[in-house]
């Protein structure tokens, strides 16, 4: 998986892929792949929202694993700078022994695990030599090369550090990754784990030449300054740990085996992205990616709205006779039905109550809420269907916000790490009465969303 003599694939080069490889074989192959995998879920490949599911999904993975043709020679060839060190005196400074540190980098990569793609907050230091300093957008752009492939945040940091240590040959590089994956429940712990934690960590290092000796003094400094960013130091994983369980589908409870056809599909997406299914990390992949997937078919969904408890919920100040009654950060996980990624967050309800009547449970609005939650998905359906639901139940006065973190635009698109979406819905006199919205969109916390 070395990029020094990979293929390259310039900036201009890359608009044409945008543009051409919709006809190519590696994206027919894909969306072919992904028509099994929703058939697999039992849904309707015909259906309006689907239709053009494949080759979003196909796009997706294509931009998403870009790296495997890029080549980092390409990117520092010419933009290494002549710049002196020291004139007098002694210390290092400039070209010559001055500590350069690029911090924050936001970007994201795919876990060879199970195919879902990760956070990566990114810093670099290196060392320079030869009075020679690189272009600083170039270390954001070597890394991005990694990052755009299937992998793991130990190797991700070992294959940058390698790179620009071998393409700028400077004194040492030092590499710090701050990494989250979305850990997705199944539809039962949801229920019986309704504070689920929605991210496994990880903060991972390597070094090279000055920074290959963890508890060297440039280490010290290095790290100083990560400090600053609020970064526990004393986290980092150790390199030579050989922990396996970064992946949450590495340490899920046992099921059966997967639907042999959905894998099989599975390992052809892995073939069209220029991956061996056979190497030793890709084994378990295919199974891995497709007992996730398998959480939004579920055709005994509806029993999980039956038996749950009436009980007592805050009221907010009553309007009249009648009482605006809210349940708040009521938890939900997705899948986006264009880009089969998923989608997660809170659910906020609020309904009319009037005075003297009970209102209905927390638990019986979260079934509601994993009712609808829990199959292929757009954030707009998914709010105006619990919307419905509720109203069918509560008398008709009700009013939902949904607020959403989705992975699609971590990973395509926008590519922004910490966006969000809000989506509302109004039914009865909430849509007529400003007075009653107001009180229950005032209840809702400032921050709510789930990040990495």
């Amino acid at each position: 998986m070395g990029a020094l003599d990979e293929g390259h694939c310039n900036e201009e080069e890359e608009s044409c892929i945008e543009l051409g490889f919709e006809r190519e074989a590696e994206t027919l192959a894909i969306e072919v792949a992904v028509k099994v995998l929703l058939q697999g879920l039992g849904e309707d490949i015909n259906r309006e929202g689907l239709q053009k599911t494949p080759l979003r999904v196909a796009k997706a993975l294509r931009e998403g694993t870009r790296g495997y043709q890029q080549k980092v020679t390409d990117i520092v060839q010419g933009a290494l700078f002549p710049e002196a060190g020291l004139e007098n005196g002694t210390g290092h400074a400039g070209g010559v022994g001055g500590l350069v540190i690029v911090r924050d980098l936001d970007l994201f990569s795919y876990c060879e695990s199970c195919l879902l793609p990760f956070q990566v907050k990114c810093h670099i230091g290196y060392v320079p030599s030869g009075q020679r300093v690189l272009g600083l957008s170039k270390l954001s752009r070597v890394a991005d090369i990694f990052t755009k492939r299937l992998q793991d945040p130990q190797r991700l940091a070992n294959e940058i550090c390698s790179a620009l240590q071998h393409g700028i040959k400077p004194t040492g590089v030092s590499i710090v990754l701050q990494c989250s994956h979305i850990h997705f429940p199944t539809l039962e712990s949801a229920f019986l784990e309704p504070s689920h934690h929605g991210f496994v960590k990880m903060l991972v290092s390597s070094g090279s030449g000055v920074f290959e000796n963890e508890k060297a003094d440039t280490w010290g400094d290095f790290l100083s300054l990560l400090k600053f960013r609020g970064i526990k130091v004393d986290k980092i994983h150790s390199r030579d740990s050989g922990d396996k369980c970064w992946c949450p589908s590495q340490t899920s409870s046992k099921v059966g085996p997967a639907n042999s056809g959905m894998t099989t599909a599975v390992a052809s997406i892995l073939r069209s992205l220029g991956e061996d299914p056979l190497r030793k990390e890709l084994l378990g992949t295919p199974n891995n990616f497709v007992k996730w997937l398998m959480n939004f078919k579920n055709p005994h969904l509806e029993m999980k709205l039956n038996g749950f408890v009436l009980g007592r919920m805050d009221a907010l100040k009553s309007i009249g006779d009648d009482l605006v009654h809210s349940e708040l950060n009521l938890s939900f996980w997705s899948q986006c039905e264009h880009h089969l990624l998923p989608f997660h967050g809170v659910v906020h309800i609020g309904y009319i109550c009037t005075d003297g009547v009970d209102p209905i449970g927390k638990c019986f609005l979260q079934s509601i809420v994993h009712f609808h939650g829990f199959k292929l998905q757009v954030q707009e359906r998914l709010t105006r269907q619990i919307a419905e639901t509720a109203s069918s139940v509560l008398g008709g006065d009700v009013m939902v916000v949904v607020e959403a973190n989705h992975t699609c635009m971590i990973s395509r698109g926008i590519e922004k790490i910490g966006s969000n979406t809000a989506t509302v819905a109004v039914l009865g006199r909430f849509s007529t009465d400003p007075a009653f919205r107001t009180k229950f969109l005032q209840s809702i916390p400032k921050s709510t969303t789930t990040e990495g």
